[in-house]
């Protein structure tokens, strides 16, 4: 029997396809992590979400681990290089959630322009606020998107309906669609509105920083939909008080929960909207991700 942990939720479709296969020995509940360094040695496959932080410990500890599953995009939380010098193989959903995800930075695109979210919130405290919430069309507008994947694809299929002229960044991406490739340079000085779509790396840490804001139109939206870390958040912060950024729209934090002193200044400014990192949170995405990540499992397995 091969024994499989998965230690953050998964869609209950992935689940029973999980546990219909008689090889396997599926085990599912949340372990914190002096729980799951004490159980990884009897695991060969651990699946997470986001919430779990797979560390080199953790990887090191599993003597017997052979794949780690990643139902979502992103792998920040799982230390890919020591799995790597493990030999253990590590299984992600790229596109599984990506329509998900690029509705919702449209939704939070759209708050940001049109105050959606302060309108809602005033109307519920009594307040009839109409005069103070004068905002933006999206179209004829610029958006410049950093990072064309499979969701800055789809974000940027959206905009185009929108009636939206768009530019991305992507040193990866000859081009896609009526989509203009441009230098980050340009992106930044062009855009009305600016979305991000790019993994936490070395490279993308902080990459919106005071210093390219100041590069940026006066007035532009700053989305982030993507992995907390990208923006520094201090910098955004004050280019929000100062009037450079019009507002900001944020899924993703650099500390999650947002509880510390910075992003509680942050989230009280009524030019920022924000979602508790839910992109990927629709049955549809999760329905995806689930059986797609199993159905990897199961290839790697020949099962």
């Amino acid at each position: 029997m091969i024994r499989v942990h998965v230690n953050d939720p998964l869609d209950q479709e992935a689940m029973n396809l999980l546990k219909s296969k008689s090889q396997l020995d599926v085990t599912s509940e949340h372990l914190e992590r002096d729980n799951l360094i004490t159980l990884i040695p009897q695991i060969e496959i651990l699946i997470v979400r986001s919430a779990t932080k797979v560390t080199r410990e953790i990887i090191e500890r599993g003597t017997k681990l052979k794949i780690i599953g990643r139902a979502g995009v992103g792998l920040d939380n799982i230390d890919v290089n020591a799995a790597k010098e493990k030999g253990v193989k590590v299984l992600n959903t790229p596109g599984a959630s990506a329509i998900s995800v690029a509705e919702l930075t449209f939704g939070l695109m759209l708050s940001a322009a049109r105050h959606i979210a302060r309108g809602t919130k005033d109307l519920k405290e009594g307040l009839w606020t109409k005069k103070e919430l004068e905002g933006y069309e999206l179209f004829g507008k610029t958006l410049g998107i950093i990072g064309l994947g499979m969701i800055g694809k789809e974000v940027a299929k959206r905009a185009l309906a929108f009636g939206m002229n768009v530019i991305a960044y992507d040193p990866l991406v000859p081009g896609f669609e009526k989509v203009r490739m441009v230098d980050l340079v340009e992106l930044y000085r062009s855009s009305d509105v600016i979305t991000l779509h790019v993994p936490l790396t070395e490279q993308t840490k902080h990459m919106i920083n005071a210093k390219t804001i100041e590069k940026m139109k006066d007035r532009v939206i700053i989305v982030n939909a993507s992995r907390g870390g990208v923006i520094d958040e201090e910098a955004l912060y004050n280019a929000l008080i100062s009037g450079k950024v019009y507002a900001a729209a944020f899924d993703v934090f650099e500390v999650e929960p947002p509880q510390d002193d910075l992003r509680k200044k942050l989230l009280k400014l009524p030019n920022v909207v924000a979602t508790p990192h839910i992109g990927a949170s629709t049955y549809e995405a999760q329905e995806r991700v689930g059986k797609e990540l199993v159905e990897r499992i199961f290839n790697e397995l020949k099962i």
